[in-house]
């Protein structure tokens, strides 16, 4: 299934695409989206995953965690 969209673009773009009839001009537009969308994605995730991180994070410091367990092998 797919949905139909419109797009305004200047009317000289259309012009210059219009030299260039055998592009598929939705094919690109399409590309075009999907890769922002991606991008986006990518983006939202990572942003994600550091929240998950900075509250996984020890309020003590790695040398404080290190001697700890150093001191109970004594």
């Amino acid at each position: 299934m797919s949905a139909k969209i419109t797009v305004r673009i200047p009317l000289e773009l259309k012009r210059r695409m219009e030299r260039f009839s055998s592009v598929n001009w939705s094919d690109v537009v399409r590309r075009a989206i999907e890769e922002k969308l991606r991008e986006l994605e990518v983006r939202e995730a990572i942003e994600a995953m550091d929240e998950i991180a900075s509250k996984a994070r020890s309020v003590r410091s790695l040398a404080e965690v290190i001697r700890e367990f150093r001191d109970r092998r004594r």
